[in-house]
């Protein structure tokens, strides 16, 4: 890409303020945090309502950016760089990726639908990349922010791309197909992902078809409701030629009639008829999405004319997707981020960005396989890696492949291997050591076995935390905040259990104002680990306050004991305006200043240099039951009172905080400067109406460890609390109660899930280990199972339990290893 900036002017409808010499523009950026922005990126300040990118303008031009599109200029940064003033930036950007799409002319597959469309793009790649040098979304970019990013990434040695579009609600697809302009359209599975965002499912397949409007052909599986929306569709947008080509089980007017299926050895054997003629093919998948998938992927390769031979060798080589960068904790200090299965140069670029947001150690290493499907010469290519290589600060670099090592002189710091075998070869000679590696390369490649040298040896059960749901939760609350009201995030406790440094550092990422631990220990591990926010120790004990003060944590303060303390040991450091944060007892009576000691409080404070009183706080004690509505609104009142009484007695100007998780939702109108986060960033909320909006973040899994039959009579586990009534088949699991999982949960109380169906916990659950009754199940010794998720949820657990959620997720054993992922 390179663009003239003064042609967008029209193109984005935009106000040009700026140097009037020619400029020209080859890299597009949205996120300020990106070590990739540089003199020739066009930076668009997206404003949403829980961030506005204005706000870091005039960190990047101190960076070296210059060019921007906006809304608006921030004040001081006028005359400082180059501005296309726009009404909306979202829009613009959305704009811009339609004029450059149209710069292009080579076919585009646009693929929509509920589900299976990242699967179905991928595999479409791997099928079609000996034939074509295609361009795709990275990853599942298919949002009104992604499609555009996708888009722009083409370039002009690509001849083939493949983008998906995903949509919420109605009025958005237009947008999307302005962008993408598919020549083949792919409908994939409609289900019921966002069903909430249309009035019914008529509406829902309307919506998604749009983005075919303009497309010669279009691909789908033939059933009642989908052929009605299509014929209207068709009758509406009369594009002549267009070819609807179809599929189906059931209905033998299909183009494609799928006339047999069948499950053999974990592979699939499908028999279709098409053109009088029939074929087979064996995929090594047996789940209905994922013949689903591939049937939509044999239609684009029968439209691309490839001969039923090509078809059947390709297709028997379809693999599982890995859709996600995993962060796992490695040998030596070391944190691993796992992007094995892919390695193209946009996916590059996201992996960079994630790796800077996950960092654990100061030291960088990427592990990186040649690269295809790049549209680039090698030359080209390679000295663009060397580029963002040297952008991001990595420190060492790995090549593996042949290509890669013939241009490792583009690299400082870089060693190279010819193949995968070679490099664990030499594994041991490299002293991988206190660095986070990241481990990007093409599915040929095999970087698992790398993955599995490099990982931390734990048992089998893992806890899976989704970053992008807490990111979402944490932007679900921000939305019901003010725009001055700041928000402090909860991570103590090991993060409610999913892992307290990963989570904190991607909590800086979405610069959120504060951290909050417990105990200083928490603190220190994480200021250790390289965080820069303020940490807020809630229960600080006075032998802690020397280790507070040495690693600028910021304490909170309950008694005038208390405050005494941490006064004497600040005079003899000689400190001044040291943060500490003042509690107030307002109803919890927990801890905190209660309204007949605040006297002494303020002489305490008066005219003291040493500290500041850098917010003060209370905690509601019912805030998630609204039975107590009026308790909480006495808490509320007492609250502004005993603050505004200090903030007056000591003309201080601190932050003021009340509201926790339940608080924000109940009770907006007592944000007052700042928020606390804590249980809903996880993803759990006690208002069933609220629950629905929040995503899913932990799931704790295991596997089957081995499968028996027991006969009629016989008992299982400890107690024999279980005792068989029939014969029965009985799997055993790796997780027990050391691992946290409670012993009142046993005894047919609670269950696993297993191939999507629930298997009852039988017997006793002991230290490591549970048994659960799988008669009914297909499974076998390997086969993954799920401890809680998104069924069972913690919340279901606790229910049963009596108990509250977070028992359950703080239970969860530091000998489980977490698994972070994007």
């Amino acid at each position: 890409m390179s663009i003239n900036l003064k042609n967008l002017v029209s193109v984005l409808e935009a106000k040009w303020i700026g140097a009037e010499a020619a400029i020209f523009i080859d890299h597009i950026s949205i996120d300020s945090r990106s070590l990739q922005n540089g003199s020739q990126t066009l930076f668009f300040a997206l404003s949403g309502v829980n961030n506005d990118a204005h706000l870091y303008i005039s960190e990047l031009i101190d960076k070296g950016v210059q060019n921007f599109v906006v809304q608006y200029i921030p004040e001081n940064c006028e005359g400082k760089a180059n501005f296309l003033v726009v009404k909306n930036t979202l829009n613009a950007l959305q704009h811009f990726a339609a004029y450059y799409r149209h710069l292009f002319d080579f076919p585009i597959i646009g693929l929509t639908g509920s589900n299976g469309k990242t699967i179905v793009k991928e595999w479409l790649n791997f099928l079609l990349s000996p034939d074509y040098n295609i361009i795709r979304s990275p990853k599942s970019y298919n949002s009104q922010v992604g499609v555009p990013l996708s888009v722009i990434a083409i370039n002009e040695k690509h001849n083939l791309g493949i983008f998906e579009a995903g949509i919420s609600t109605v009025n958005e697809m237009d947008k999307l197909e302005k962008i993408i302009k598919p020549t083949i359209g792919v409908l994939t599975n409609i289900g019921t992902a966002h069903d909430e965002g249309f009035l019914n499912l008529v509406q829902k397949i309307d919506e998604k078809l749009l983005l075919f409007k303009d497309c010669p052909v279009i691909i789908y599986q033939k059933n009642e409701t989908v052929d009605s929306c299509m014929s209207q569709f068709a009758a509406e947008y009369m594009l002549h030629p267009r070819k609807l080509f179809s599929w189906s089980f059931r209905d033998q007017t299909a183009d494609v009639f799928i006339l047999k299926k069948e499950n053999r050895n974990d592979k699939t054997r499908i028999e279709y008829q098409y053109k009088n003629e029939i074929f087979d093919l064996e995929i090594p998948f047996q789940d209905s999405a994922s013949i689903e998938n591939a049937i939509s992927c044999l239609l684009v390769l029968l439209h691309f004319e490839y001969d039923s031979a090509t078809i059947q060798n390709r297709m028997q080589m379809l693999y599982p997707v890995e859709m996600r960068l995993e962060v796992k904790n490695g040998i030596n200090n070391c944190s691993i981020i796992d992007d094995s299965y892919s390695s193209d140069f946009q996916s590059l670029k996201i992996a960079l960005d994630f790796l800077e947001s996950q960092k654990k150690n100061a030291s960088k290493t990427v592990i990186l396989s040649d690269i295809f499907q790049s549209g680039f010469s090698n030359e080209e290519l390679y000295s663009k890696v060397a580029q963002l290589i040297s952008d991001n600060k990595i420190n060492h670099v790995i090549g593996i492949g042949s290509t890669i090592s013939s241009f490792a002189d583009k690299f400082s710091n870089c060693i190279t291997f010819q193949n995968t075998a070679e490099f664990i070869a030499h594994f041991e000679s490299l002293n991988f050591a206190n660095e986070t590696i990241l481990i990007k390369g093409a599915r040929s490649f095999q970087f698992e076995e790398i993955v599995t040298l490099l990982e931390e040896k734990t048992h089998e059960t893992i806890l899976e935390i989704n970053l992008d749901s807490i990111s979402h939760n944490l932007n679900f609350f921000k939305s019901k905040l003010a725009n001055d009201v700041k928000i402090m995030v909860m991570v103590k406790a090991f993060g409610y259990g999913n892992g307290g440094l990963e989570i904190a550092k991607l909590l800086e990422h979405h610069k959120v104002d504060y951290l909050g631990v417990a105990f200083a220990d928490e603190g220190i591990s994480l200021k250790n680990g390289g965080i820069k926010l303020p940490i807020m120790v809630l229960n600080p004990e006075s032998t802690s306050f020397p280790s507070i003060i040495q690693y600028q944590l910021e304490p909170e303060i309950y008694s005038v004991k208390g405050l005494n303390a941490f006064l004497k040991i600040a005079r003899e450091k000689n400190l001044k305006d040291f943060p500490i944060h003042i509690k107030l007892d307002t109803g919890m009576h927990r801890l905190g200043f209660e309204e007949n000691t605040l006297t002494e409080l303020i002489e305490t404070l008066k005219g003291n240099t040493t500290v500041k009183v850098q917010s003060v706080l209370s905690h509601l004690a019912t805030s998630d039951d609204m039975n107590h509505y009026d308790f909480v609104i006495s808490q509320i009142k007492l609250f502004e009172k005993l603050s505004s009484k200090l903030i007056s007695e000591l003309n201080i100007n601190p932050i003021r905080h009340i509201l926790n998780t339940s608080g924000i939702s109940n009770f907006p109108d007592a944000q007052f400067n700042m928020v606390r986060l804590g249980i809903g960033l996880y993803g759990v909320s006690n208002d069933p109406a609220e629950q629905k909006y929040l995503e899913n973040v932990g799931t704790l899994k295991s596997i089957i460890s081995q499968v028996r039959t027991i006969p009629a009579g016989d008992s299982v586990g400890y107690g024999r609390r279980f005792m068989a009534e029939k014969p029965t088949k009985i799997a055993t699991i790796p997780i027990g109660y050391a691992d946290g999982i409670s012993r009142l949960w046993g005894n047919e109380v609670g269950y696993v899930v297993i191939k999507n169906q629930k298997a009852s916990i039988v017997g006793s659950v002991c230290m490591d280990m549970l048994m659960v009754n799988v008669t009914e199940i297909d499974c076998k010794e390997g086969d993954s199972v799920i401890i809680f998720g998104e069924s069972p949820t913690v919340t279901e657990i606790a229910n049963a339990l009596k108990t509250i959620p977070y028992e359950i997720l703080t239970s969860i054993s530091q000998r489980v290893k977490r698994v972070f992922f994007r």
